[in-house]
């Protein structure tokens, strides 16, 4: 494992690679070769990346202690923040055979010394690996459940989705709604201006609707045109005047500009029912979108 140090007053900024690391020495590698083999052990038990994290956060309290610990791999927009962060900190691009594993940072209310910092970074060396498969793991998941046109999460992850939120709703007794929406006249689309820019409506459409969403709130692409938007913890009204921001929002856009297309969209928004199983929530939501389509399109309709 491989270091360099870019250091100021109180922060280092260090790129961890493998394998080896020449800058520590001889007797402080002795020292922490039987636990990093044990670490990577331990880390070895799970492909979760969060799970994962949170041992190697627990394992490595117990040989420097810290206040708090960040990690972000935007690739795959994962941000874990344990603990809380402190004014002195040392920070870390975690790096294996080239390929970029995301950045570390470590902070505490003292300076961190020379001595626990080569501790840290023998730890480090330990985690890299087991971050590695996780991080493969999370991409072929990822891949599985998301829609390649649009970059949204695709109908096999809505169904699961949907299936843990009315558990979840439905044991502690907490609102869940959902809005679909359906392009109108898309096959004239696709029709007019061909299939290309009938993709690119699509893209923008989707982008739209995550840019107008909750963090909390999920899209998935149901089908064809047809995308679906699951609201924990909102009940009818909030979902209503969100559904009702979607459709302005999307009828301003202007995906084609050499085109000058306009698009519209039809909402159908729900609410769980007591008495609800997935057939039936989705039936409501269906209705409710029919409705929409055959009163005139570009509007909203609550069941």
């Amino acid at each position: 494992m491989t270091t360099q140090n870019l250091s100021t007053t109180d922060r280092y900024d260090s790129v961890i690679t493998h394998p080896a690391h020449p800058a520590l020495n001889k007797a402080t590698k002795n020292r922490f070769a039987s636990r990093v083999l044990e670490l990577t052990g331990v880390l070895q038990t799970t492909l979760e990346t969060h799970e994962l994290l949170a041992i190697f956060a627990k394992e490595i309290q117990l040989v420097v202690p810290y206040g708090g610990l960040s990690y972000e791999f935007p690739g795959l927009h994962i941000e874990v923040n344990i603990g809380v962060e402190s004014t002195h900190s040392c920070a870390y691009q975690l790096v294996v055979l080239e390929d970029h594993l995301g950045n570390m940072k470590f902070t505490r209310n003292e300076p961190f010394q020379e001595e626990e910092l080569e501790s840290i970074e023998c730890l480090l060396a330990g985690l890299l690996y087991p971050l590695r498969n996780s991080l493969l793991y999370q991409r072929a998941v990822d891949s599985a459940t998301t829609d390649p046109l649009t970059g949204v999460k695709n109908r096999a992850a809505m169904n699961d989705t949907i299936k843990r939120e009315i558990g979840l709703a439905q044991r502690h007794q907490s609102p869940l709604s959902c809005i679909i929406l359906d392009i109108d006249n898309f096959k004239r689309v696709n029709d007019t201006h061909g299939h290309l820019y009938g993709d690119q409506a699509l893209r923008a459409v989707a982008e739209c609707t995550e840019q107008t969403i909750r963090e909390s709130d999920m899209v998935f692409r149901y089908g064809g045109e047809e995308f679906v938007v699951v609201l924990t913890d909102t009940e009818t009204d909030g979902a209503e005047l969100l559904a009702e921001r979607i459709r302005t929002n999307i009828s301003r856009l202007n995906p084609i500009p050499e085109k000058n297309l306009r698009l519209t969209v039809s909402l159908g928004v729900t609410m769980l029912r007591n008495a609800d199983n997935g057939n039936l929530f989705f039936q409501r939501l269906d209705k409710a979108l029919y409705q929409a389509k055959n009163s005139g399109r570009n509007r909203v309709v609550v069941d």
